[in-house]
């Protein structure tokens, strides 16, 4: 009676051990090894087995291991396999072929396809993210520097020009990777800093953040487009990380002290972007850039025909600055004008 009890106390024991792991953590398929403790506990009651599992379950287990608490990702090979065989305990011979899952709750992530029934390939956007660029936005507008603060922002900008000219000279599909890099860091801050303000004054933002963080997004997209088409050499990466600490935390100082300069400044910046990306295309119109034909990831997320070349690609990126151009600098209008941030502009996929 005493060893039945005891069998029966380390069998719960180990039973709750197993469920406590499912509830702190996401790592399914790393739990195959609870998963199969307990199924060979409820078929086998011998007490080298429950010490067996449990002794295994500490070492592999989530709440004992690495991966207590945490959303860790598989491995890729992981994710390849998706069926294990597992030896069942207590002495068995038999061998079960399990099928593990990469979803928490064994559900397999839904099937995405194009409108003409074609797989969807990308992860990082979605076919209902994708748009038609507006392409007969103005290009030419300026907003004239009147304030003190127009001034600095505007002359901050430039002096951020001259040494990217000099660097980069005439490779404008490197420049243009480097000017996404910088772009894509505005929205980010300028959003996190509105949610984290919603969050304290317990009041909306009037679609704020959603505009901003979007910019962000869309600038990101710019990036990931031109590094389809350039190739940036060692020490242009290695200026990715200076520039971008360097331009994030003085951008983040920046907004907290006066949001209206930092969207100003923001506008200025889509503005000389805007100039690079058309002298970019009369480069390429002259012969000196290879018209080479549109990455995939540009074809779909721009909605571009399937013929559509390098050309097509800068024409709707710079039509992209046109509109964030003009989303800051109203932005900064507003803040001007003493009014909060209330409404935001239309997304970019639907001006």
């Amino acid at each position: 009676m005493l060893m039945m009890a005891g069998r029966g106390g380390a069998t719960k024991l180990a039973s709750s051990m197993m469920l406590a792991a499912r509830c702190f953590s996401t790592a399914t398929a790393r739990g195959m090894l609870v998963k199969e403790a307990v199924h060979a506990k409820a078929m086998e009651f011998h007490g080298d087995v429950v010490r067996g599992n449990v002794g295994e379950f500490l070492v592999r287990g989530s709440v004992f291991g690495l991966r207590h608490g945490t959303t860790a990702s598989f491995s890729e090979k992981d994710q390849q396999q998706n069926v294990q065989p597992v030896a069942e305990g207590g002495g068995g011979d038999k061998e079960e072929k399990k099928e593990s899952t990469v979803s928490y709750w064994g559900v397999p992530p839904s099937r995405v396809t194009k409108e003409d029934g074609t797989e969807w390939k990308w992860n990082c956007f979605r076919p209902w993210e994708t748009y038609s660029a507006d392409l007969s936005i103005n290009l030419t507008k300026h907003h004239a520097p009147v304030t003190f603060l127009d001034k600095m922002a505007f002359w901050t900008v430039k002096s951020l020009r001259w040494p990217t000219d000099l660097f980069f000279q005439r490779r404008y599909g490197c420049r243009a990777m480097m000017l996404e890099t910088v772009a894509a860091v505005p929205g980010m801050v300028g959003g996190m800093l509105l949610h984290c303000r919603s969050l304290r004054r317990f009041e909306h933002s009037g679609g704020w953040i959603k505009a901003l963080l979007e910019e962000a997004e869309n600038e990101r997209m710019h990036l990931m487009t031109f590094m389809e088409v350039s190739n940036p050499r060692w020490y242009e990466r290695a200026l990715v990380f200076t520039v971008q600490g360097v331009f994030f935390n003085a951008y983040f100082l920046g907004y907290l002290i006066s949001p209206k300069f930092a969207h100003r400044m923001v506008g200025y910046l889509e503005e000389e972007a805007i100039h690079s990306y058309t002298e970019f295309l009369a480069e390429v119109d002259r012969g000196n850039i290879k018209n080479v034909p549109a990455p995939a990831i540009a074809i779909d997320y721009w909605r571009l025909p399937p013929n559509s070349t390098l050309r097509d690609v800068v024409v709707v990126v710079r039509a992209d600055e046109a509109h964030h151009r003009d989303v800051n600098h109203f932005a900064s209008d507003i803040h001007y004008q003493g009014r909060e941030l209330k409404e935001a502009p239309a997304p970019i996929g639907y001006h």
